[in-house]
């Protein structure tokens, strides 16, 4: 049965024939005006407006009087400027309010990319017992309908391309929760041997740290407060799995450590800028210096050691803990050699049976080796910093200090003390406190005790069997830390600078 539609032809009739001098129905002719409009119409496309991520910044200040109009400065001159500064300064006693105020307001000025304007607002919340934490989360009130939040500290100051750097790299992968950037310290300005000592050894102490997570797939175990972006998304997804009111908590010593745990455990990942760069205080003094060290060093502890001991607990497994872990067990190798080559030589020296070997040259020279490394990796090196790495002592006796703070934070934390680490930062770094000195006393009196027992109690014979068997220990263990020294020195740094 043949069946047709009406103006079907049907199966038996061909192809339509055209009628002449007529185009073929099928058949579309181009408009030649529209080849000629085409450059105009990309032109109009490529001024189409695009999206630009919002950006909102947060300066918790506490007595920056000296360094908040440095940080204001250096944020207004940004290639990429935030949308919206906030300074939130509270329990302070300096003149921080009244140096911030006066660079409240719109500002607009030109980049490179067109003109951009941002407004600064100074909030002075006075009072707060949440201290940093406290601001933190005050300013995150303000900015959380924005893309990103960026902490900002009082004391640091970017790089004139840090914002542009660390928005391109957290807006280019959703899975992104926050960056860091890559932090140094200032040290053209510095009065005293102890204060140049110091910001040495903590530029080299901030370098070897940020080389570790650059070269592990620029994973950041700690999105430092200093000068960090995070997605406000990440820090909602954070609010809601961990029950918590606040991005920020102050159950932990390292705040910072804490939210980067959360991050990490929301499922994004936290990363370490390849380019975007901050220079941070410094400590110049060794009390002030201590206080911070042993402050991070005991909130460290809090997150790594297992069980519940207050709000947070314990996560010894957590991936971004694996360099914390490792960090500690380097301390207890470098404690456990150096305090075991003192006893040891002086014991020798003690009975006469010391005798000097050329190999014992080998490990402060793959010291001083891994040591001139980090400071070749440093992207604004100096003359101090290259002799800080070279001369042996100064690199010795900081690693010394560092052994001060680490012990200290742990007896601090397995006495189970109750104390504001917050409040003994800053009592000492206005020059108040003396516990910085007490490793430093208790090694002294280790040592008395030492040699009183080695030299009123014990035998020459057993003195001598002693160190027949101490020092090949002391031996081995020093064989497998020097080779891993030398191990870490050939590592290729892949282009990146710390």
């Amino acid at each position: 049965m043949n069946t047709n539609y009406p103006g079907d032809p049907g199966p038996e009739a061909g192809p339509p024939v055209a009628a002449a001098g007529t185009p073929p129905p099928y058949v579309r002719t181009a408009d030649p005006g529209l080849a000629a409009y085409e450059p105009q119409f990309l032109d109009e496309v490529d001024e189409l407006p695009t999206y630009r991520p919002t950006v909102g910044c947060i300066i918790p200040a506490y007595n920056e009087a000296e360094t908040i109009a440095g940080v204001l400065d250096s944020l207004l001159q940004q290639t990429r400027i935030p949308d919206t500064i906030h300074v939130v300064i509270n329990n302070t006693s300096d003149d921080s309010v009244e140096i911030a105020s006066h660079y409240a307001g719109p500002h607009t000025r030109m980049t490179a990319t067109g003109e951009q304007s941002t407004v600064i607002y100074v909030h002075d919340i006075g009072k707060n017992p949440d201290k940093k934490v406290g601001a933190l989360n005050y300013g995150y009130s303000l900015v959380e309908t924005m893309d990103y939040l960026l902490g900002v500290d009082g004391d640091t100051t970017p790089e004139p391309d840090a914002v542009e750097h660390l928005v391109n790299e957290i807006a280019s992968d959703d899975r992104i929760g926050g960056i860091s950037a890559i932090y140094s310290i200032d040290d053209s300005a510095l009065d005293g041997w102890m204060a140049k000592f110091l910001i040495a050894g903590q530029r080299a102490q901030f370098s070897a740290f940020n080389m570790q997570n650059l070269l592990k797939g620029r994973n950041m175990a700690v999105l430092g407060g200093q000068f960090s972006i995070f997605s406000t998304q990440a820090l909602r997804d954070v609010m809601r799995d961990s029950h918590q009111r606040t991005p920020w908590v102050n159950d932990s010593e390292v705040e910072d450590s804490l939210l980067s745990l959360q991050i990490k455990s929301a499922g994004y990942l936290t990363k370490i800028s390849a380019r975007a760069r901050a220079h941070v205080g410094g400590m110049t003094t060794l009390r002030s210096l201590d206080a911070q060290q042993v402050k991070w060093n005991f909130g460290a502890i809090d997150l790594m050691w297992p069980g519940q001991r207050g709000d947070t607990k314990g996560q010894p497994f957590h991936p971004n803990l694996r360099l914390r872990w490792f960090e500690h067990m380097s301390m207890i190798i470098n404690i456990t050699t150096r305090t075991m080559f003192i006893l040891l030589l002086a014991g020798s020296l003690n009975i006469s049976a010391f005798v000097f070997s050329p190999w014992w040259l080998i490990p402060p020279l793959a010291a001083v080796w891994l040591n001139f490394r980090v400071a070749r990796s440093m992207a604004f090196a100096n003359r101090r910093d290259y002799l800080f790495a070279l001369l042996v002592f100064p690199a010795e006796l900081y690693m010394v200090i560092r052994m001060g703070h680490f012990i200290r934070a742990w007896l601090k934390f397995f006495s189970r003390q109750q104390t504001d680490n917050w409040a003994a930062q800053a009592k000492a770094e206005r020059g108040k406190g003396i516990a910085w000195t007490y490793p430093f006393v208790a090694f002294v009196v280790v040592f008395v005790l030492f040699y009183a027992i080695w030299s009123q109690l014990l035998s020459i014979p057993l003195r001598s069997d002693i160190l027949a068997v101490a020092w090949p220990i002391l031996g081995v263990i020093t064989v497998l830390q020097t080779a891993w020294m030398i191990i870490k020195s050939m590592k290729r740094y892949r282009g990146f600078k710390a």
